[in-house]
């Protein structure tokens, strides 16, 4: 939706001319039109852009004028975005217990830049001063120790960006405030006077709509205030067969000088050419009143016209964020704010404090989408319909039961109205371990505690004012012990925001710059060259099957064979994609659109999507990626030399299932028990990498990352995270195989393994989800829900 025209912009241009500060002296005209120019481009391109994009834009906007000065030197901008590209790091971590091993190769590249030489060497010296940077509360406002204090700007964001990148976006900001001034951090808020008075008769006026966001109350009350209101504004909500009833509506209001408001654009996309075709030729200043108003309100879509976009004037106005003030505005909307609703139960005490926890429950699953992954699998946009009807079944179940039926509630709001659009089984468990605190027998007390801490409680029965006085009186920022998460998660949401914003920024990036002096052809040669003199040859599975054969007592033997054809189909795209882009970039052979992409993607340092397509899942960036690559390579190499290992690298396998499989279809055999009547009971061990020797049943297995908590060596279960450490490394697993029907599972977390941080998944044509493994028990103190809700999960692979 992000769409702007030329003209729109010499438009601006020239109200810029005529609305800046005159002057006689030439320089000082100049200066006041760039700085009223920039400005105004600022406000007029914040108006039309999401939360998550609007200081993407200031950054851009910063460092682009900073580059017309000649302030930027693209290597550091470059690295600052990427971290740097190299497959190996020849220097030893000096602090393990605290500096991870992402950071200091990141600290090691960034040594070869040009402000940053010697930093290697400085952190290895003394890198007890660099652990308080590490462990401050603020780190992007700590001075730097000893010569590095100095440093400003974009060299300063570069050594954040290695120890501390949760802290990269207040340092951004901090940035734009100092080149740029405070106003390009604070965007201006959301003013329909202000749009409309920017606005002409034939331009029309678009709301880019948000999950939760609503503007058609303020546009209505607006209308009213401009001497619009009543028979001056007519909206139609387009759907099927609602298009030419609209192209009516707006040629009548043409003459008349009315308004029309066109809703849900993106919900007629067959309509839209016809409505460009309308706005191109029937809506021009010859036959228009100056009083008509053309409004659309469309979420995101492909399928809108670009001309409409380039040319009206788009609005955001997404809801506020925070617990806060989403149960505000559930109380303050409808139909809480009806005095006839809300005091139409006929147990007022009870529907009032289901009434309040079901808008905690709402504010609460609408909140954790901005925790990515650890929020929910798959981000569900669940809206204010989902609540209203909820509310209007407590209020019914009330009025016609003696006993308030739970079950009934919990079945009816957890597995139809919020449950109905959840796809996920473990954010299914999720949402409906996340209701029952609201949803049990206890919120009959008083003060019924809905959080840890003290701030969340059922306020006591009062009048509807009441209510609104103690939402009023909650924290503005909300800590994340109330979604049920750990502290810890505030890092995880911030390491994804940094991530986003690099993301949006290299998307914008043109190609030109190369590394230390270096073309970029250069740059991307020499590691072309790199990987492919690391890089293996393929597989003979000829061989190996004559020593590994298809056994019936032996499942292992045709994991193997299928690994090793996996492998070698992917070892060969890239060392054929290599070989092809190194004759491209000599000129040897022709430069296709796929090894275009290889390229730019070597230089960004990601995996090329030619790549990916043939891979298992993975999310690191390239450097990682391919040293993981190699380690499996290795892995499997040491399988055929020497025989099945005792400790299988779980992570290290392309089809993870296949493995698993294997391991249950030996037992079955062994034991002729029918493969569907066994399934693992999992004991984790005391050794961390390797066993004396192959357990007598099942395998051992290592390579898990359990997230969200750790495992607690001393009394071996599973344990609170400790502070700033987000993910610990499971020692080895015996999965133990047995029949199903003698499993107890008493005092466990059932706890989901994952290929990706990513968690989500989409189902393979296999029946298994090309992300979600397997669930492995592990021994708990505390109840189930209490990790359901910290969203813990095992990774095969982390991100680095």
């Amino acid at each position: 939706m992000y769409q702007y025209s030329l003209i729109w912009f010499i438009n601006l241009y020239v109200q810029s001319i005529a609305k800046s500060r005159k002057s006689e002296d030439l320089e000082e005209r100049i200066k006041n039109i760039t700085e009223h120019f920039t400005i105004s481009i600022y406000n007029n391109v914040c108006r039309s852009l999401f939360e998550k994009d609007k200081l993407l834009f200031s950054f851009l906007l910063t460092v682009g004028i900073m580059k017309g000065k000649d302030q930027i030197d693209d290597e550091v901008w470059r690295f600052l975005l990427t971290g740097g590209i190299a497959l190996d790091n020849p220097y030893p971590n000096p602090a393990p217990d605290w500096l991870s091993d992402k950071s200091w190769g990141e600290l090691v590249r960034a040594s070869s830049l040009t402000n940053l030489h010697g930093l290697r060497e400085h952190v290895r010296e003394n890198f007890s001063k660099w652990k308080l940077i590490y462990d401050s509360v603020k780190p992007h406002e700590e001075a730097f120790p000893d010569a590095w204090s100095t440093l400003m700007g974009l060299d300063r964001m570069v050594i954040l960006r290695c120890l501390r990148p949760d802290k990269i976006i207040p340092a951004v900001q901090d940035f734009i405030v100092e080149n740029m001034g405070r106003t390009f951090i604070e965007p201006p808020t959301f003013d329909l006077g202000r749009s409309y008075s920017d606005s002409t008769c034939c331009a029309p006026m678009i709301f880019v709509l948000s999950p939760g966001a609503d503007p058609m109350a303020g546009l209505l009350k607006f209308a009213d205030g401009v001497g619009m209101g009543g028979t001056s504004i007519q909206t139609i909500s387009l759907g099927q067969g609602q298009g030419p009833i609209a192209a009516k509506m707006i040629s009548q209001a043409l003459t008349d000088g009315t308004w029309v408001v066109l809703q849900n654009c993106h919900l007629a996309a067959s309509w839209m050419p016809a409505l460009e075709k309308i706005c191109e030729e029937v809506i021009v200043p010859e036959n228009t009143n100056d009083k008509f108003r053309l409004w659309l309100t469309s979420y995101p879509s492909e399928k809108f016209p670009v001309s409409i976009l380039q040319n009206g004037i788009k609005m955001t106005n997404e809801p506020p964020k925070g617990v806060r003030v989403n149960l505000l505005r559930s109380y303050l909307n409808d139909p809480i704010s009806d005095p006839v609703f809300f005091s139409s139960c006929q147990k007022p005490e009870m529907w009032q404090k289901l009434m309040f926890g079901l808008c905690f429950f709402h504010a609460i699953v609408q909140e954790r989408r901005n925790f990515g992954p650890l929020g929910w699998n798959i981000p569900y946009e669940f809206n204010e319909s989902d609540l209203r009807i909820s509310m209007q079944q407590i209020q019914m179940f009330l009025n016609e039961y003696e006993e308030i039926p739970f079950e009934a509630l919990t079945y009816l709001t957890g597995e139809c109205n919020y449950g109905g659009r959840v796809t996920d089984d473990k954010d299914r468990r999720l949402l409906l371990s996340l209701l029952s605190i609201v949803y049990n027998k206890d919120i009959e007390q008083d003060k019924y505690m809905l959080a840890a801490g003290g701030d969340y409680y059922i306020p006591p029965h009062g009048p509807y004012e009441s209510y609104i006085e103690y939402i009023r009186s909650l924290p503005i920022t909300t800590h994340p012990e109330v979604f049920g998460l750990h502290e810890n998660a505030d890092i995880s949401k911030d390491n994804q925001e940094t991530n986003q914003l690099f993301r949006g920024v290299l998307l914008t990036l043109p190609r030109e710059a190369g590394g230390g002096g270096k073309s970029p052809q250069e740059t991307v040669e020499d590691l072309a060259q790199d990987i492919l003199s690391k890089l293996p040859s393929g597989f003979d599975v000829e061989e190996v099957m004559k020593v590994y054969p298809v056994l019936y007592e032996e499942s292992m033997n045709t994991v193997l064979k299928q690994e090793l054809i996996r492998f070698n189909r992917l070892t060969e795209v890239v060392r054929s994609s290599l070989i092809n882009l190194g004759k491209a970039i000599k000129g040897q052979v022709l430069m296709s659109s796929e090894l275009e992409d290889v390229f730019n993607s070597m230089l960004m340092g990601k995996v090329p999507s030619m790549w990916a397509a043939k891979s298992y899942p993975s999310l690191k960036p390239l450097g990682s990626y391919v040293s993981d690559l190699l380690c499996r390579l290795v892995f499997f190499q040491d399988w055929v030399i020497s025989g099945p290992p005792t400790v299988f690298w779980l992570s290290g396998f392309f089809f993870t299932q296949s493995f698993l499989t294997g391991v249950l279809q030996n037992y079955a055999r062994k034991y002729t028990i029918p493969i569907d009547h066994i399934g693992f009971e999992f004991e984790v061990m005391k050794q961390e990498h390797t066993m004396e020797k192959m357990p007598e049943d099942g395998a051992y297995v290592r390579g898990l990352f359990l997230e969200g908590a750790r495992w607690d060596r001393e009394s071996l279960v599973i344990g609170e995270s400790l502070p700033k450490i987000l993910y610990d490394s499971l020692p080895i697993i015996w999965l133990k195989p047995g029949e199903s029907s003698t499993f107890l599972h008493m005092n466990i977390y059932s706890c989901p393994v994952y290929k990706t941080s990513a968690r989500r998944g989409v189902l393979s044509t296999t029946g298994h989800s090309t992300n979600y493994v397997l669930s492995i028990e592990l021994p708990s103190d505390k109840p189930q829900k209490h990790w359901i809700n910290r969203g813990v999960a095992a990774l095969c692979q982390l991100d680095d």
